[in-house]
């Protein structure tokens, strides 16, 4: 397996979080990735559109972190990079494990992202690694 990690380390405290906790499960499983980084949460589902559309990936992992401010923008980037995510995987037939954060504030993205190992079953980076894992093993059931 080859997989695709896009993230966007708009807040890199968080993000470094997530990525090692994708990176340690892909790695506890012998699976090569790379990883490619973007400006936001709005930008990750073109970059794995691009990346989809190359046919090298297997599957892709997104990353990133959007924290509630003072205006709806929240609510729009949460929802389109929701939405385009799923249009891409569905388009390209190719899992893509959703590790982008949406809180309502800061500690809520560190307790989400923390590379504890203590707290690994709760770091949604290892979390959207395993769903993706998890659908490329029944992608290859499936095919047999």
């Amino acid at each position: 397996m080859n997989i695709g990690i896009v993230l966007a380390p708009y807040y890199k405290h968080i993000i470094d979080g997530l990525y090692e906790g994708a990176t340690r499960y892909l790695s506890g499983k012998n699976i090569d990735f790379q990883y490619f980084e973007v400006a936001g949460a709005l930008e990750i589902p073109l970059a794995c559109q691009m990346l989809a559309e190359t046919e090298q990936f297997d599957g892709l992992i997104a990353l990133g972190a959007v924290i509630r401010g003072e205006t709806a923008h929240f609510d729009y980037v949460c929802q389109e990079s929701a939405r385009g995510l799923m249009d891409v995987s569905l388009r390209h037939n190719i899992p893509i494990g959703n590790g982008i954060l949406t809180v309502e504030n800061e500690n809520q993205a560190l307790a989400r992202s923390s590379a504890d190992e203590s707290m690994g079953k709760h770091n949604k980076g290892n979390e959207a690694a395993h769903a993706v894992v998890s659908l490329l093993e029944l992608k290859k059931t499936i095919q047999r």
